[in-house]
């Protein structure tokens, strides 16, 4: 089997934040009971145990919440103690990641992530006055400093991270600003990820919600000023940008968004509770518990489930679109239950349809480059 990513919310949703966008706040209100309280250590040992001897090469932790470090810095030391201590006969090589809002990192915190190795994302929506329109502290307030402050002590003790920036009205039409904002202050990662609307209702009703066309102009002046530096030889990573490339110079995209179909991935709730993706941790794609149930049978669970073949579906309108092999449809969770269509397909074809020449440049100088062209 290939190499074993699992996505764990050790609080739970619970959050320390109020992003007015929040789609994980959504999710725990539709389901019967929201909040799963704080991993137990029993859950965490079951969950190591049976991870490692599931697993065939690596395998990867990865902490997302709701805000992961609410679990307390406690977990994390006896989760990391317990994975070193634990018996590995197969040799399975285990990598760390966290996604964070930043909010209660310490120097601590920034020593325990450095000594393991973390690889951190800190969610970051642009300069002060973008960020702070959508990411807000419990009583409302602006969150820009607080979270400054937690990225300039990763860098203190040189912990690898990267911006993860949820595109929205907020920031759509500064992207110029976004960018050479995060230039400025030499965020070399950086990936962008569509705000979501919540569950059940007609996309655009909120005034952060992300329409097409924003969305469109976002990407066009976002690559134009990415293409630009990347031209002049200061390299930038863009998520989807590269991914971009990556499909045009043949190989397989890493980001489940552009690959037609949704991947087999592994959602772990504080309780235990299993589900096949964090944008469907809903009791009707439950697979199970990892207190109660085993990898292989909730696999099958999954395929019975029919949730990945049912991603695989093509619009009709995706069968004669030239940047099909491109698009690949985006994410499932931007589908149009109806027709299955995307509903960023315009804000795609408009922005492939204007960046295609200058990403077609780039992808034959990676070939050359490899010698493959």
């Amino acid at each position: 089997m290939p190499p074993l990513s699992l996505l764990i919310k050790p609080a739970s949703g619970s959050c320390n934040m109020r992003c007015r966008y929040c789609f994980y706040v959504d999710e725990t209100e539709n389901r019967a009971v929201a909040l799963r309280g704080r991993m137990s250590e029993e859950t965490m040992h079951t969950l190591v145990d049976k991870t490692l001897a599931y697993a065939d090469g690596e395998c990867t932790f990865s902490f997302q919440g709701g805000e992961p470090t609410l679990a307390g810095l406690g977990f994390f030391r006896a989760m990391s103690d317990y994975v070193a201590a634990h018996p590995n006969p197969k040799g399975i090589r285990v990598r760390w990641s966290i996604q964070t809002n930043g909010y209660a990192l310490d120097e601590d915190w920034c020593r325990w992530l450095r000594d393991n190795r973390v690889l951190v994302g800190i969610s970051l929506d642009g300069p002060k006055e973008v960020h702070d329109r959508c990411r807000v502290d419990t009583e409302g307030k602006g969150t820009f400093q607080k979270v400054m402050q937690s990225i300039h002590l990763l860098e203190k003790y040189s912990v690898e991270f990267n911006i993860l920036t949820v595109v929205s009205a907020a920031n759509a039409r500064r992207a110029g600003q976004v960018y050479n904002f995060f230039k400025k202050q030499s965020f070399g990662y950086q990936q962008y990820i569509e705000c979501l609307d919540p569950l059940g209702e007609e996309p655009g009703g909120h005034d952060y919600s992300l329409t097409p066309e924003r969305y469109e102009a976002f990407l066009k002046t976002m690559f134009d000023e990415w293409y630009r530096d990347v031209s002049a030889g200061h390299y930038v990573y863009n998520r989807y940008f590269e991914n971009l490339l990556m499909i045009m110079t043949g190989q397989q995209p890493e980001s489940c968004s552009l690959r037609g179909v949704c991947q087999a991935q592994w959602v772990i709730e504080a309780d235990g509770s299993v589900y096949p993706c964090d944008f469907y941790a809903l009791d009707e794609w439950r697979l199970g518990n990892i207190n109660t149930d085993s990898f292989a049978g909730m696999e099958q669970k999954r395929r019975e489930s029919g949730f990945i073949a049912q991603s695989a579906r093509v619009p009709e309108a995706c069968r004669s679109c030239r940047w099909a092999m491109l698009c690949r449809n985006g994410c499932r969770r931007n589908r149009a239950e109806d027709t299955g269509q995307n509903r960023f397909c315009a804000a795609y074809q408009g922005f492939l349809e204007y960046a295609y020449p200058r990403l077609q440049e780039l992808a034959q100088a990676i070939l050359r480059r490899a010698g493959r062209r």
